[in-house]
């Protein structure tokens, strides 16, 4: 009687500790085996889909204690997308204590003013972010740039140049949906009738002006150089729309074919703007185009230092050519950025 008595209390006793014991290894005694890596949760991921791919990456000793543990606190919704180191030899709690107590680890990927969709691409692969391959055909499909809310054959011109929190390995189809989401987001109280042209040809005029200046002071001249050629319907004659409409196969060197060969994009046969934009500007640009300087100039040459001599006429511009582009002494120039802060270009009044 007695030993029946001690197996009735023993036995759930005896079943209750090792069951403890066995959260307790599985908890705080297995350890993690691999190296120092990444853990990645993407945006709006499920608790499921992250539970999974810990235990899939072999990080977690077990998803249902896990589970269980994310249950009791409370923090399965919790989880915030970013991107977390777990350490090698790191059990089970420190891995919850990471993904829930820590900070993403910031690892930016910044896209600056003026690249353009291939050259971003050729970055991505560059950090393994994403296929350059993957990404362009992305940007060209049709059906993709029209789930996007973009009106044109491409996602040139609303890939957003800032930086970004992107992990490796990334699908293209969320790289490109975070960069156009933050140009809606910065775009967002732009007004583009108040131009009287639509919003790719605003996005389109601002990435030429973006191509044509690295002093942000002349951006509203230069706007405003281009917007007075469009009105006479004079050729808007831009280098790097040309090369644009040849990017695939530009070997370096701009000729003299290349600018009598008409395409969609050469503004040296086209008496308008290109097909549609040929890089991504920033907001300042954008901004250039919707309050373009009130001036007559029609005509732009390089000081070889980033800033440009503007002529009303061709005599005037002629002269200024010849000035800074054939005489050797003034071609080397040097950087706008090592300009004083008195030898900024001025800036133009505004054109009500």
């Amino acid at each position: 009687m007695k030993k029946n008595l001690l197996f009735l209390v023993g036995a759930p006793l005896l079943a209750v500790l090792l069951v403890g014991l066995r959260i307790y290894y599985a908890a705080y005694i297995w350890r993690y085996p691999g190296p120092d890596t990444i853990f990645y949760i993407k945006p709006s991921e499920s608790f499921s889909s992250i539970n999974a791919r810990l235990d899939k990456e072999g990080i977690i000793s077990s998803p249902r204690l896990f589970h269980r543990l994310s249950q009791w606190k409370g923090v399965m919704t919790k989880f915030k997308s970013g991107q977390y180191q777990i350490k090698s030899g790191s059990n089970l709690m420190d891995v919850y204590n990471t993904l829930i107590n820590e900070k993403s680890i910031a690892m930016y990927f910044t896209v600056p003013e003026g690249k353009n969709m291939y050259e971003i691409g050729r970055m991505l692969e560059e950090r393994a972010i994403t296929t350059y391959a993957e990404f362009i055909e992305l940007c060209k499909s049709p059906a993709f740039v029209k789930s996007l809310g973009i009106n044109g054959e491409t996602v040139e011109g609303y890939l957003y140049p800032e930086s970004y929190d992107f992990a490796p390995n990334l699908p293209a189809e969320e790289v490109i949906k975070t960069m156009v989401r933050q140009f809606n987001k910065k775009t967002a109280e732009i007004n583009y009738a108040s131009t009287g042209m639509n919003k790719e040809d605003v996005i389109t005029l601002a990435s030429m002006v973006e191509k044509e200046t690295g002093d942000k002071s002349e951006r509203p001249m230069i706007a405003g150089v281009f917007l007075n050629r469009l009105r006479i319907k004079m050729r808007l004659q831009s280098d790097p729309t040309t090369i644009y409409g040849i990017y695939e196969n530009y070997a370096g060197n701009i000729t003299k074919k290349d600018l009598l060969t008409p395409s969609d994009y050469n503004t040296y046969t086209l008496k308008a703007l290109p097909k549609g934009p040929i890089a991504n500007p920033g907001i300042e640009s954008i901004k250039a185009v919707l309050h373009p300087a009130g001036h007559k100039y029609l005509y732009f040459v390089s000081q070889n230092d980033g800033t440009h001599i503007f002529s009303e006429n061709y005599g005037a511009h002629q002269e200024a050519v010849v000035k800074w582009q054939k005489t050797a002494k003034n071609r080397e120039g040097k950087s706008w950025r090592n300009k004083k802060p008195d030898e900024a270009a001025p800036v133009a009044p505004v054109q009500k």
